[in-house]
């Protein structure tokens, strides 16, 4: 399914985007080297061992792209004018290597374009799961998308 246009959307609708990932080492490390994250965490074994973590803790930042990632083609993919900002960022549980997450998304506000007429902004309400059912992260993300006429 592409993206929806604004006046399609319903304030309460839920997506349990189909689209799982599992994380692997190179997916952490090569995005935290590409972002200039020397966080020994992320990148050193040994360092990570010797955390109260025991192992490496993926990158929050990777986390944080894959859940929007896996919610783009439900609910933004061609129709989306522009992303305005992301709210409530938390990350209740670490994400390690080789957990699998998938996302979920609700639609928690509506709201016509003032300035760009057919259009309206939508609050995403994002979360993502790893396979024990733990939520690692979750946000608001307000998009501005086109409406169906525009």
């Amino acid at each position: 399914m592409a993206g929806k246009f604004f006046d399609q959307w319903q304030i309460g609708e839920r997506i349990a985007h189909e689209i799982r990932r599992t994380v692997t080492e190179t997916d952490n490390l090569l995005f935290s080297t590409m972002t200039h994250n020397p966080q020994p965490l992320h990148i050193d074994a040994e360092a990570a061992k010797a955390s109260e973590f025991g192992q490496i803790l993926v990158n929050g930042t990777f986390t944080f792209a894959l859940m929007i990632g896996l919610s783009v083609g439900d609910t933004t993919l061609g129709t989306l004018v522009a992303n305005l900002g992301y709210d409530r960022l938390v990350m209740p549980a670490p994400v390690f290597i080789g957990d699998t997450l998938r996302a979920e998304t609700e639609v928690t506000e509506l709201k016509a374009s003032r300035s760009r007429p057919g259009a309206g902004i939508v609050t995403f309400a994002h979360r993502l799961i790893n396979q024990r059912g733990e939520v690692v992260c979750r946000c608001l993300r307000m998009a501005l998308i086109r409406g169906s006429g525009a």
